[in-house]
């Protein structure tokens, strides 16, 4: 293999890492970026989401991040669940989690490859490289599209025809000028399966999320009370929701995952199971997850919104339980609960 030119071996290398897709584009491959980004910002879709704004010149830009930078290597690695996750939604009782939350905390199961693969091409090369995955500010899915991975479909996340869209992107910003590959065209036509699976309507056209209506965004980054409106859409999901990744049929190419460290081990927990957690309790729980960054309170909030959209009186205790608390957000949320299902 020592033969073979740089981005072969790279490719090699990538794959027996376990990433399942390499592609390579330029740093400023993706200009439609800045635009889209300050048109979302200035409607607000971006919600409470403040760090979106303060470092819009770099999200905006791939190349203003590091302009020594000549490629930008994204990767792809699948967590494709075993089962369709939304048959969980049917039981009331149960706590619904993302599928990407179900293992251990991807951010550190990625970088850690990442940084493997990046090591390897320094040492073979002498580039000089950053790593990153989801904690910069790097817009990775115009970028992965520009490197030919797959392509932003209409529920905005990026789709593969040989991967589906169950799977995280990683990416290695690196001073070598190696051979780019030509982006990926959209191929979802006329379907419109993710946008109509979407509980709470938070897409406003195709290719579009308005963030503020996302349950993924407020069962994870919504500070405070949901909207009473909202959250009677949200049903059971506690952490995150999979509803239009679950749509895609291009979800019937998906392969199995390589990683066991994303295999489930949060399960559907009872719901009035989590609603005793305090927040040892709750940090010893998730330990490792990344269910842990929401902290209790917000985690709480969640799981009484879920007791509340339950239907079944039997968890009433839980959430009278949790009337008194000291979080005035959770106190809050139980309220609401106990109302629903008086």
């Amino acid at each position: 293999m020592k033969g073979l030119p740089v981005k072969e071996r790279l490719i090699a290398r990538a794959l027996e890492e376990g990433f399942s897709k390499v592609g390579i584009c330029a740093p400023d491959a993706a200009p439609e970026t800045a635009g889209r980004l300050r048109a979302f910002l200035e409607a607000g879709r971006h919600g409470q989401m403040g760090w979106m704004a303060e470092r819009e010149h770099w999200r905006g830009d791939a190349a203003a991040l590091w302009p020594e930078a000549r490629s930008v290597i994204m990767l792809a690695e699948v967590y494709t669940p075993e089962a369709d996750p939304r048959a969980v939604l049917a039981e009331r009782d149960r706590a619904a989690v993302s599928v990407y939350a179900q293992g251990k905390d991807y951010h550190d199961l990625v970088k850690k490859r990442l940084k493997r693969l990046g090591r390897w091409l320094v040492a073979e090369t002498g580039a000089e490289i950053k790593v990153f995955v989801d904690t910069a500010p790097v817009m990775e899915k115009p970028l992965a599209q520009a490197a030919g991975l797959g392509w932003q479909g209409k529920h905005t996340n990026l789709l593969s025809r040989d991967l589906g869209n169950w799977f995280f992107l990683g990416a290695i910003f690196t001073t070598l000028d190696l051979p780019k590959d030509a982006a990926e065209p959209e191929h979802c036509g006329s379907c419109t399966a993710c946008l109509e699976a979407c509980p709470t309507r938070a897409f406003p056209a195709p290719f579009q999320l308005d963030a503020r209506r996302c349950i993924s965004y407020l069962t994870i980054e919504h500070h405070g009370p949901v909207e009473p409106e909202l959250r009677a859409l949200m049903g059971n999901r506690i952490y995150g929701c999979d509803d239009c990744l679950a749509a895609c049929p291009w979800n019937k190419f998906a392969v199995a995952a390589r990683e066991i460290g994303y295999a489930a081990r949060v399960g559907a927990p009872p719901l009035a199971e989590l609603a005793e957690l305090d927040d040892a309790g709750f940090r010893a729980r998730f330990a490792g997850s990344p269910i842990k960054r929401i902290g209790r309170d917000r985690f709480l909030r969640n799981v009484l919104y879920a007791i509340g959209n339950s239907g079944d009186p039997a968890l009433l205790p839980a959430a009278r339980a949790r009337l008194g608390d000291a979080d005035p957000v959770v106190a809050e949320a139980a309220e609401w609960a106990v109302a629903r299902l008086s």
